[in-house]
């Protein structure tokens, strides 16, 4: 009792206090006695002004990290914002792999903005109290663009849509090839700032029928032949026929997509539909590309889109080919890391597993620039449930009903039934009585509120788990052997660490960008030979390189977590040498090597 007494009159150290909640430093994931420098609510999307806000909220609390340029003008002139976290006190940006982060290529697919923007931050906040972010960081830079499609979202904010429109850009486009652009797009015919859909009742006249245990679904009525029919038509979404074609709704604003837009196997308008008169033709695709060719350093590329639950890679196209094996198995593991990382998500081959895509961005930073890319599908229905299998007690498979009965379900339990907009009365100029209703524009695609925060942070921690696979090189294991007359050799291991090789396969096959260089300088420093070792136990067998040994060129760099054993011959009466190692997609390393 007096022990216990004298333990609580005793003054408490700093690492004795309780933690509280927004105290401590730095902000490590946890909620506990810690809390981020700049606190945004997760449980919500923002217009674009609102998203560009918050990254720059970001920038101005880490300006020693965080700086952004204008790259270029939507076709409405919203900027293009690329946001670059360097840790300048360990090298410019240029100089070090680099991450390329995006979203919203398409304008709906609206949680693209914020899974970047949530990588970037994250980030921020955990450089200097985490280990690895800080590691991570101090040795690798990333450009982080809110979105490809600024325009797009814009609308989708501003304008009645529904979860699926809004996705193109917005430069005016004739849909409907009748002379006249963006002259017929769907309705808000109620004003509630929704594009839901239209029915009507035809008593023993029509396709559907109401669903016996929920009225707001309208099921098909099956071929027959005793002649049954239903009392309802489905008259798709809200909208009248604005330009007297007999069409409704058949030329929205826009009407291409820029993620057919981009060099690698991009087609004409007949082959693939959105992709516009030629490669990069929208201003938003020549900048992103501009920046993205210009920063060599680029060695990872994450783009954000919904939904669905994928982890994609390409090939686009069937005909494109196979992605070289050595590469097949980088992606592979990051891929299989990604399924752990993300539940319900799968990872996929795009022209394999979903469907065939010409001129896709993921595409041409691979298959153009060799760097290795990933096109993340944020939110799966499955996420509502967590199990689409389960049964509850008494054995009933609840989930194993419609698609309409799930997701009605999830919204009367766990929305109160804010996702859906009632089925209500309203007199149409062409159909006369119908009546209008169906899901909000943010139900579907995206997910509801509760869900956004889980959502962001996965897909950002498999960012980082991607930027921390970009190669990380070392020079080690320095050996000089005399060889008689003054001559001698020095060997070195070239080693990358990292999973991501130094080239891709494909970069070294189709010589994209600039091979690695290997170099040995000294002063009176005579270089007689020098190639790479193919046998760790005999020296003798090496590929030597004809020309100008002290510089070898390798176009195949260095693999994946490979060791390259490289041998030079010398001689002189240098005391010391400097062999050293450079490429694109990794930051610069150098060894001095004594002779004597």
């Amino acid at each position: 009792m007096i022990f216990e007494l004298l333990l609580a009159a005793a003054p408490q150290t700093a690492a004795q206090k309780p933690a509280v909640a927004g105290a401590g430093p730095g902000f490590p994931g946890t909620a506990v006695g810690h809390a981020p420098k700049v606190e945004i609510p997760w449980n919500r999307f923002y217009d674009y002004p609102e998203l560009l806000a918050h990254f720059d909220r970001v920038e101005a609390a880490f300006p020693a990290l965080v700086r952004h340029e204008v790259i270029g003008q939507s076709v409405e002139s919203r900027e293009l914002r690329v946001y670059t976290l360097n840790a300048s006190r360990t090298g410019k940006d240029a100089e070090k792999p680099a991450m390329w982060i995006d979203g919203n290529v398409h304008g709906n697919e609206v949680q693209g903005g914020e899974a970047a923007l949530y990588a970037l931050w994250y980030l921020c906040e955990n450089y200097g109290s985490n280990p690895e972010i800080t590691k991570l960081v101090d040795n690798c830079a990333f450009y982080v663009l809110p979105a490809q499609n600024p325009d797009g979202r814009a609308h989708w904010f501003e304008r009645a849509h529904n979860a699926s429109s809004s996705r193109t850009g917005v430069m005016p486009t004739d849909e409907d090839d009748d002379g006249l652009a963006d002259e017929d797009p769907a309705d808000d015919l109620d004003g509630d700032g929704q594009i839901t859909q239209m029915r009507k009742r035809v008593p023993g006249a029509g396709t559907h029928r109401q669903d016996p245990d929920d009225p707001r679904i309208l099921v098909p009525v099956p071929p027959n032949d005793e002649g049954r029919k239903g009392d309802w038509i489905l008259l798709g979404e809200e909208g009248i026929d604005n330009d007297g074609d007999g069409r409704i709704n058949e030329d929205d604003p826009g009407g291409y997509d820029m993620n057919r837009a981009w060099p690698s196997s991009w087609m004409p308008e007949y082959v693939q539909y959105g992709a516009g008169p030629y490669p990069l033709y929208w201003p938003e695709t020549r900048a992103i590309a501009a920046f993205v060719a210009a920063h060599t350093n680029i060695a990872a590329t994450q783009s954000f889109h919904n939904s669905g639950g994928m982890i994609l890679r390409g090939p686009g196209n069937e005909s494109f080919g196979n992605y070289p094996a050595e590469d097949v198995r980088v992606y592979d593991e990051l891929g299989a890391n990604g399924e752990r990382m993300l539940p319900f998500y799968k990872y996929m081959v795009i022209w394999k597993d979903l469907y065939t895509v010409f001129g896709g961005f993921v595409n041409w930073t691979y298959e153009g620039l060799g760097i290795v890319s990933f096109t993340n599908e944020l939110w799966n229905d499955d996420q509502y449930f967590q199990d689409a299998r389960a049964e509850d007690s008494a054995g009933k498979n609840w989930f194993g009903s419609s698609g309409d009965k799930q997701r009605h379900w999830f919204d009367d339990k766990l929305l109160m039934s804010a996702g859906f907009v009632p089925w209500h009365a309203f007199e149409h100029p062409l159909y006369g009585a119908i009546e209008i209703g169906g899901y909000r524009k943010d139900v579907g695609r995206v997910p509801p509120t509760f869900m956004i925060e889980e959502m962001l942070h996965r897909n950002a921690l498999f960012c980082i788990e991607h930027a921390r696979a970009m190669p990380l090189v070392s020079i080690e294991e320095p050996v000089v052997t005399e060889l008689g007359d003054g001559v001698k050799a020095v060997d070195v291991i070239v080693r990358n660490q990292h999973l991501i090789p130094t080239r891709t396969a494909l970069a070294a096959k189709a010589k994209i960008g600039a091979p690695d260089v290997f170099t040995i300088t000294g002063n009176g420093l005579e270089v007689l030979a020098g190639g790479f070792r193919t046998d760790r136990f005999r020296p003798e067998r090496i590929t030597l390189q004809e020309h100008d040994p002290a510089r070898l060129v390798r176009e195949q760099g260095v693999g994946s977590r490979a060791d390259l054993r490289v041998r030079w011959l010398v001689r002189g009466k240098a005391d010391s040498a400097t062999v050293a190692w450079s490429g694109e997609k990794a930051k610069a390393v150098s060894l001095v090597v004594k002779l004597r």
